[in-house]
């Protein structure tokens, strides 16, 4: 139940704002709206604004429409003999008599309106986390078991200017001389301290900490935390995390017994890892073993608030890498480079957002960011039913001068729904039969 109230919650969330992106774009248009609905069947509570929309709530929660005067179903079909009877000032406020400008607007709306729901969501969890301060600065120091890190002079407030002697003027160059160091010893840092420099002796910068704990995955399934220290795989000691992936990687996908120290406890653990497929910078993707959690430093970085010019470049940041990624993940399923297993349906996306919300507000709210991108996007695929269909079909209306005939629209209508039901029906394959 909670699952299902948590993708019922996230869905809801992300229709209305793309289906009022259709009406309130409509309105400012000139196109009427006779009922904005969220959810299908029979309607539970409804009331009529004062500019003649029906607001309502139906009892099938999973999705929503907007019908417009002259519409003869929630996709927006045209209701011909009505329309045909119109008079030329009422057939205006129509989805079919509105000009071609008004109706691209309209409809384009949708999507966009999803697109800027992410880029808020992630500009306001930008706000609300800050961004790192440069050079690296130490807010606090992880709790650490000593089989872990044998020592560590690092202080709060400490400004880090070099890694064993190599200066880290930055978080990407800082990244990148970590992956140098060996992990068999502790690194040197030279900080500033109280205005003057000095060298101290701190723990590896990526213990084998976990920062984030992935949905649907091992380390979820077996209730690991953000905050846990894994001590060892197999019997094997851990002391950085890198040697965590190596050793997942390892594996092959055979179970693993896990080690892990918690609140001064120590806690065993038996993991599956899952063969996933991740992207890569360059737009490719890479198969690897996992078992769900991300690492993070031995230390907390001291933030600062970005102003919100800068937080709204970073949301936009992360909206093109998830459109990318997922344009990339189609890609790369079609053409047989990774798994079609990647293609969730209702039931994997209903397990992620009862996983993230399970993992707290700041997650839950997160993806629901990364789902309205996702939604956004498929709206945007040019299969009639869509609004990429219907843009489709204005584009060859602006080309060409004139609509596509009734009995055209009908066919590829028809079309589209058959492709989108084979669509989601191969989805929800993925969900029972994929691992």
């Amino acid at each position: 139940m909670f699952t299902v109230g948590a993708f019922i919650l996230a869905l809801s969330i992300i229709v209305t704002v793309h289906e009022y992106g259709h009406y309130i774009v409509g309105r400012w248009s000139g196109i009427k709206a006779e009922v904005f609905s969220l959810g299908f069947g029979p309607v539970l509570a409804k009331r009529t604004d004062r500019h003649g929309t029906q607001w309502q709530i139906a009892a099938l929660p999973l999705g929503g429409y907007v019908r417009f005067l002259g519409d003869a179903n929630a996709a927006s079909a045209k209701a011909a003999p009505e329309v045909a009877g119109m008079d030329a000032e009422t057939r205006r406020h129509t989805m079919h008599g509105a000009p071609l400008w008004a109706r691209t607007a309209t409809v384009a709306a949708g999507p966009l309106f999803n697109f800027a729901l992410s880029i808020l969501v992630f500009a306001v969890l930008a706000l609300g986390r800050g961004v790192a301060i440069e050079p690296p600065t130490v807010a606090d120091l992880a709790p650490l078991p000593a089989t872990v890190t044998d020592r560590s002079d690092l202080l709060p407030g400490d400004t880090i200017l070099a890694l064993n002697g190599t200066s880290t003027p930055d978080y990407t160059t800082f990244y990148a001389v970590v992956d140098t160091l060996p992990t068999d010893e502790p690194p040197t840092y030279t900080v500033r301290r109280d205005g003057t420099e000095r060298e101290v002796t701190g723990p590896y910068p990526f213990p084998p900490i976990v920062a984030s704990v992935q949905p649907n995955t091992a380390a979820s399934e077996v209730g690991m935390r953000p905050g846990d220290v894994v001590l060892s795989i197999d019997g094997t000691p851990i002391r950085a995390f890198r040697e965590l992936q190596s050793r997942v990687a390892e594996t092959g996908g055979k179970p693993v017994d896990v080690a892990v120290w918690r609140d001064g406890e120590t806690l065993e653990f038996r993991l599956t890892p899952k063969s996933m497929d991740l992207p890569m910078p360059d737009g490719t993707f890479e198969t690897r073993w996992l078992i769900g959690m991300t690492g993070g430093l031995a230390f907390e970085s001291a933030t600062r608030t970005p102003g919100p010019v800068e937080a709204l470049a970073y949301g936009t940041d992360q909206l093109v890498f998830i459109l990318q990624s997922s344009l990339s993940g189609l890609y790369h399923m079609v053409t047989g480079a990774i798994s079609s297993c990647n293609l969730s349906g209702p039931i994997g996306i209903a397990e992620s957002s009862g996983a993230a919300a399970s993992q707290g507000l700041e997650t839950f709210v997160w993806f629901i960011a990364m789902l309205s991108a996702a939604v956004g996007l498929l709206n945007l695929f040019p299969i009639p039913v869509l609004d990429g269909g219907h843009l489709v079909f204005y584009l060859y209306e602006g080309i060409t001068g004139r609509p596509p005939s009734d009995q055209a629209m009908r066919f590829l209508m028809a079309l589209g729904l058959a492709l989108l039901i084979g669509l989601m029906s191969f989805a929800l394959t993925n969900d029972i039969f994929c691992p």
